[in-house]
C-alpha cells in the first residue's frame, strides 16, 4: 500500500511533524504528490516490466507458440536523508518576542531537505548513500525508447509536437505530471499562448497550476539548464546549455517513492557541548520505477 506525505500528516498527532509536512506540500510539487510505498527492511527488490508477452491469431488445430513477458530485477535501496536543527537557548530566550526561533530554524531545515530530495529525485546516481534518481531509472538500454532527443546533438528549439511525442511515450493513459525547469516552462507557455491553448486549473491543494492537454505542468527548480547531448544521449549535466522535460505516471506499478517510516522527527534535547537544543529530521527513502513505459524524457531543449 502506498501513501502520500499529505495523507500521512492526517494520521499523525505530532503538531511539529504536521507543520513540517505542510511546508513540504507548499514547497515541493514532487513530495506533495508522490506516493510512498512503506516497506520493512532497508530495500525493495522488484521485477520491472520491460515488455508484454506476445499474442497470436490461430486457426483450428494450429500449433500454439508460448511467449512470456520480459522483466529485469531491480532493487530500490533505502538511503538516509536528514539533518540536525540546533537552536541556541540564549537566542531563543532573548529573541522569542520577535519570532519563534525554533520554528524558523526547523522550517529552514525542512526546506533544505526538500531541495536535496528534489535534486536527487532527478540526478541521484545510486552512489555515496544516494538513491538512483529518475534520469538513471529512465536512462537504461532496456528503456532507450523512453529518451526522446530533439536532435542528435540537442540544442533545438522546443515545439508542441515534441511535447506531444513525449506524452505519447508514457503508456497506459496520460502521465500525471510534466516536470521542467522555469526556463523551459516559459518556452512552453509562449508556444501555448501563440497557439491559443493556454490553460490553468486548481490542483488538489487549491493552488492554480498550468496544464498542457489536461496534464499538470510543474516546475522543479533543480532541473539544470546545462545538459549536453552527444549521439542523442545526455553525456553531461553541467557542460552544455540544454534542458529536459520529464513525463511520468505516479503510483504502484509506475513511479513511486519507497520509505520506511516516512519523515520522522527526533527531539534530541539539550546538548552537552553547547547551550542549545537539537531536533533531528530524517527520512529513510528511495525511488522505484516499476514499468519502463511509465516515464519518459524529452532531452536537448535549447535556451
Amino acid at each position: 500500500m502506498s501513501v502520500t506525505l499529505a495523507q500521512s500528516a492526517l494520521l499523525s498527532n505530532d503538531v511539529l511533524l504536521k507543520g513540517i509536512i505542510e511546508t513540504i506540500i507548499k514547497e515541493s510539487p514532487i513530495l506533495a504528490r508522490m506516493p510512498f510505498i512503506e516497506i520493512n527492511g532497508n530495500a525493495l527488490t522488484y521485477n520491472r516490466e520491460l515488455a508484454l508477452a506476445g499474442m497470436e491469431w490461430h486457426a483450428a488445430n494450429d500449433v500454439w507458440t508460448e511467449s512470456a513477458p520480459t522483466w529485469e530485477q531491480k532493487t530500490a535501496s533505502l538511503t538516509i536523508l536528514g539533518g540536525d536543527a540546533d537552536v541556541d537557548n540564549f537566542i531563543r530566550q532573548t529573541r522569542s518576542n520577535i519570532q519563534d526561533i525554533e520554528a524558523a530554524v526547523i522550517e529552514l531545515k525542512t526546506k533544505a531537505l526538500i531541495h536535496e530530495f528534489e535534486d536527487k529525485f532527478l540526478y541521484g546516481d545510486g552512489l555515496a548513500n544516494v538513491f538512483e534518481g529518475l534520469i538513471k531509472l529512465i536512462n537504461t538500454a532496456a528503456a532507450s525508447d523512453q529518451l526522446i532527443a530533439t536532435a542528435a546533438a540537442g540544442n533545438t528549439a522546443l515545439t508542441l509536437s515534441m511535447v506531444d511525442q513525449l506524452i505519447d511515450a508514457v503508456l497506459g493513459g496520460k502521465p500525471d505530471m510534466l516536470m521542467m525547469s522555469k526556463r523551459t516552462r516559459r518556452k512552453l507557455t509562449a508556444l501555448m499562448r501563440a497557439a491559443g491553448t493556454f490553460y490553468e486549473m486548481r490542483d488538489e491543494f487549491g493552488m492554480w497550476i498550468q496544464t498542457y492537454n489536461g496534464i499538470p505542468v510543474l516546475v522543479n527548480d533543480w532541473i539544470k539548464n546545462t545538459h549536453h547531448l552527444a549521439s542523442s544521449v545526455e553525456d553531461s549535466y553541467t557542460s552544455g546549455t540544454d534542458s529536459s522535460i520529464y513525463a511520468f505516471t505516479l503510483g504502484e506499478g509506475a513511479l513511486a517513492g519507497v520509505s520506511n517510516g516516512m519523515i520522522q522527527i527526533e527531539r534530541l534535547g539539550s546538548l552537552e557541548t553547547k547551550d542549545a537544543t537539537r531536533t533531528r529530521i530524517k527520512f529513510y527513502c528511495g525511488l522505484a520505477l516499476f514499468n519502463v513505459k511509465k516515464a519518459a524524457a524529452l532531452v536537448g531543449i535549447a535556451a
